[in-house]
């Protein structure tokens, strides 16, 4: 574990602005195994396609943990382990799609990355930043993203905006960093 490693990190951007990757490169500053919890479902070719993008482009040491709703479990279940969660905003579309509680579900993510004391890396897609969504259900997810990544980046030890492949830190504090 690396000094300057966080604890908790929370790394937002775009479709396609390199928040991945950019995640990817500070869990692997620390020493293997690490875990990357995907929370995408391939729902089509598309999708399946850039799942396998994702996969081809890790090196040895990764384990991957498909987790499409139980994420809070997931990360106890990884205690002791460095984490990657990829992404939250997937997760939430299958919260939404799938009629969880989003409230329950969000305070058991909370208490989960609370209780962590290994590493832990999140992704999430910035999705405040365009249009207002034609569809309630859009401008509701658009909404529960919004407050997710508020609550998160409020005990996350550093948090990164990641733009054309560019990373500014919006968040960092030195005192939280793993030891």
């Amino acid at each position: 574990m690396t000094q300057d490693s966080p604890r908790l990190g929370l790394i937002l951007g775009g479709a396609r602005s390199g928040k991945s990757r950019h995640a990817e490169a500070i869990v692997t500053a620390l020493p293997a195994p690490w875990v990357y919890l995907a929370t995408g479902r391939a729902w089509d070719e598309e999708m399946r396609e850039r799942i396998a993008l994702h996969r081809q482009r890790r090196e040895a040491g990764w384990r991957t943990v498909e987790v499409p709703v139980a994420l809070a479990d997931a990360l106890d279940a990884e205690a002791a382990h460095p984490v990657l969660v990829d992404c939250l905003t997937l997760w939430l579309t299958n919260l939404l799609l799938e009629e969880h509680d989003v409230a329950q579900a969000t305070g058991g993510l909370l208490a989960a990355l609370e209780r962590r004391r290994a590493p832990t890396m999140l992704v999430a897609s910035e999705v405040g930043l365009g249009i207002v969504p034609e569809t309630a259900l859009g401008r509701r997810f658009r909404d529960e993203a919004g407050l997710l990544h508020q609550k998160i980046a409020a005990i996350a030890d550093r948090v990164v905006l990641v733009v054309a492949g560019l990373a500014l830190t919006m968040k960092d504090a030195p005192g939280d960093r793993m030891r």
